[in-house]
């Protein structure tokens, strides 16, 4: 099938800043990656705590929770991989016109893929959050026992071990996970929205 024809984009009644008004702040891409046991899902909830009790916009998009409905029809490989970050990057860029401060929780591993998602919106609304715990960390972690099976070959194209992590070039922030306590790592991310503005809303164009 091709791509669809004879479409026109609607311009909402209601915009993001009109949102960002009435929210008191700003919408935000918050974008965890890192490998498998990383701490990505963990971070992002509890961040996501933290500004839910202020009373903000947000929602976390995880990789784990997205596979069982919007990606449920694609597997791992790289194609499938790069269709799946595509996908949440378009999911989150609607979350961002919506006001919402999203937060999501992927793997994606591939630079390119997440170069792409960042292109989708303005600069400054994208924030790259880097879970830079080391493969040994991650593997001795392993959560859902999924290192184990890709050392056994049961699982194939896992990455870290059969398929490559390039890590971030110049993510917003680079955290060890791998090191540094939870409550730590959501400081430094509050931290950091906090002095970009995000938390409070754009003064009135």
């Amino acid at each position: 099938m091709g791509a669809a024809t004879n479409i026109v984009w609607h311009e909402a009644s209601v915009d993001r800043g009109a949102r960002a008004q009435q929210r008191g702040h700003r919408s935000a891409i918050l974008w965890f990656t890192g490998l498998s046991g990383s701490g990505k899902s963990s971070l992002a909830n509890a961040v996501n705590a933290v500004l839910f009790e202020r009373g903000l916009a947000t929602y976390v998009l995880d990789g784990d929770n997205v596979r069982h409905g919007l990606c449920k029809d694609l597997g791992f490989s790289d194609a499938d991989r790069e269709e799946n970050i595509r996908r949440i990057g378009e999911v989150a860029k609607l979350f961002l016109d919506a006001g919402v401060i999203t937060l999501t929780a992927f793997v994606s591993p591939f630079q390119a893929d997440r170069d792409r998602a960042r292109a989708l919106v303005a600069e400054g609304d994208f924030i790259e959050i880097y879970c830079a715990a080391e493969l040994e960390v991650c593997e001795g972690r392993d959560p859902k026992g999924l290192y184990a099976k890709a050392r056994a070959g049961v699982i194939k194209d896992f990455t870290g071990i059969s398929s490559p992590y390039e890590a971030p070039l110049k993510p917003e922030l680079r955290l060890n996970t791998g090191a540094m306590a939870l409550e730590q790592s959501v400081a430094l991310v509050i931290d950091y929205l906090e002095t970009q503005g995000v938390l409070t809303a754009p003064s009135p164009t």
